[in-house]
This record gives structure tokens, C-alpha cells and sequence, in this order.
């Protein structure tokens, strides 16, 4: 797959299908690899790669600090996430395209059209992450792996994220840079000789900016209501996926579709041909 240097953090990318493109956002939290609209949960079953691509030139990437993208040891924001998803665009040489989001990747597919609304057609959000319960998740994963660096060091974090493959999501401990640990040498060197109270900071700010809300992270409500790119909303059910942020987004944005029905009646076919009718209309 290739991969390019975006703003000094290299991307892994790929392009599936033909026709108008769609931007995707990758499903997986902090684990948002490209693989992960066909091997992550219900987006396995879901198939939309599959489904899209003969009508749709799909553009898959690794977020920054996931998959075998790179990163950079700073406070993470998602205006950072959105500057990837930019210069991808500026590096293929889109004008304007379709996106679309599952789970948290909801969040910057909002944000991208809020930044450049010239750029994006139209957007579908699958599944959008947020609520009450999930912000003190998040919250209390990035507590977690501080008191596991202030009990054990960086160094340990380098040692214990090389040892497995288990992402920030699913092993706290190994904290939000764990697959750039895993692939880039020279950046584990420098992480795990970073210090301490420095990478506190840049942490404990990551967490308070990233989830400062008890809905869907990211976009700030104003700026949705706004907006007159055009958006499926399609609901999740879950702690993590509430529908009450699935509610938000539609009483948010102006111009919506909101699919009103519960997750078991999502199937496949369905969710497919929604998306499908949904993106031709626009």
C-alpha cells in the first residue's frame, strides 16, 4: 500500500474502486487502521468496501498513531486528525469528495466538512461515538496508563507495546502512540527517554481536549447547525455508540437523513443500499 510524508507523519493509504471519491474514516478509537472497515466488529459484516467500491473510488488510511501510520509525540487534537485527512486529500489531488465515518471517525468527517465545506459532497456517519459513558471511558483510559508510566516509566510502555498486540483501546497501559512504538524505531528511542512530566502534560491535555463533551467529541454545535453539506446519520446502540449522540448530530445539522431504526434491523443489504441511495442523491 502506498504510503506518503504528511506534514512529517507518514500515511498509509489506499484507493479501492472507481467512480466519485469517498473519503473514509476508519471505525477503532484509537486503533483507526484502514483494515478496520473489513476486519473491526459489525464493519466486518457490514461489507461496505465491498458495496461502495464499484460505484465509489474509496480512499482508506491509518489515522495518525494507528495502523502503520506514523506520529509525533504532542498533544493530540482533532484539528491534527483533520490536517491529515486535508493533506491526503491535497495529495491525491481531490477537489471534492464524499466521506464518510464509523464511530469515532464520525467525529472528523464532521469536523473536515466544517473546515473545508467546498470540499465535501455530502457525509455518512455510522454509528457516531459519544455520551456520557464514553467520554469517562475515555477519560479513565488515559488515567490508567499514566499511573502505569508513573509506576513503571516510559521505557517500560516501549518494552510492554512491542511485546503485544493490543492497542490503546484494548490495553490502556500501552497509551495512544503504541503502533508507532511497535513500527518506528527511532521514535521509540526518543519516547521512551521523553520526560515524564512533560509527556504527563501532553497526555492528561490530550484526554481533557479530545472528550470535553458528553456527546459526540470534536465538532462544536454552532458550527453544525450551520453546515449545509448533507448527512445519512445512521444510529449505534451501545455505551459507546449511544443513540443520543446519533440524536444530537441530527439535531444539529440542518440537512439530514436520519435512518430510524434500531441496530438489529441494520443488516447488512440494508445498511449497504441505505448508504448507496444516500450518496447518489448527492
Amino acid at each position: 500500500m502506498p504510503i506518503v510524508e504528511l506534514d512529517g507523519i507518514r500515511t498509509r493509504y489506499e484507493t479501492v474502486g472507481q467512480g466519485p471519491t469517498l473519503l473514509m474514516f476508519s471505525p477503532g478509537g484509537f486503533d483507526s487502521s484502514l483494515e478496520n472497515w473489513t476486519s473491526f466488529g459489525r464493519y466486518r459484516d457490514l461489507g461496505f468496501i465491498d458495496a461502495l467500491s464499484p460505484h465509489y473510488t474509496c480512499i482508506v488510511f491509518d489515522r495518525r498513531e494507528s495502523g502503520r501510520s506514523g506520529g509525533r509525540l504532542e498533544r493530540l487534537s482533532w484539528d491534527k486528525y483533520v490536517a491529515q485527512a486535508i493533506a491526503l486529500l491535497d495529495h491525491l489531488g481531490v477537489e471534492q469528495t464524499h466521506t464518510m465515518g464509523g464511530c469515532v471517525g464520525c467525529s472528523t468527517a464532521a469536523l473536515i466538512a466544517v473546515a473545508q465545506p467546498e470540499r465535501v459532497r455530502s457525509m455518512v456517519l455510522v454509528s457516531p461515538a459519544g455520551g456520557v459513558t464514553y467520554r469517562a471511558a475515555q477519560h479513565r483510559r488515559f488515567t490508567q496508563h499514566l499511573g502505569f508510566v508513573a509506576e513503571h516509566g516510559l521505557a517500560a510502555v516501549v518494552e510492554l507495546a512491542r511485546s503485544t498486540g493490543a492497542g490503546f483501546s484494548q490495553d490502556p497501559r500501552v497509551g495512544p502512540w503504541a503502533a508507532v512504538l511497535r513500527s518506528d524505531d527511532e521514535f521509540a528511542k526518543a519516547y521512551a527517554e521523553a520526560d515524564p512530566a512533560r509527556y504527563a502534560t501532553i497526555v492528561s491535555g490530550t484526554s481533557r481536549l479530545l472528550f470535553d463533551r458528553d456527546t459526540v467529541p470534536g465538532p462544536e454545535p454552532e458550527d453544525l447547525q450551520v453546515l449545509d453539506v448533507p448527512a445519512l446519520i445512521v444510529p449505534g446502540d451501545d455505551t459507546s455508540h449511544t443513540r443520543s449522540a446519533a440524536r444530537y448530530l441530527q439535531e444539529c445539522l440542518p440537512d439530514n437523513d436520519y435512518w430510524d431504526v434500531p441496530v438489529a434491523e441494520q443488516t447488512p443489504e440494508a445498511s449497504q443500499q441505505r448508504v448507496l441511495d444516500f450518496l447518489a442523491r448527492h
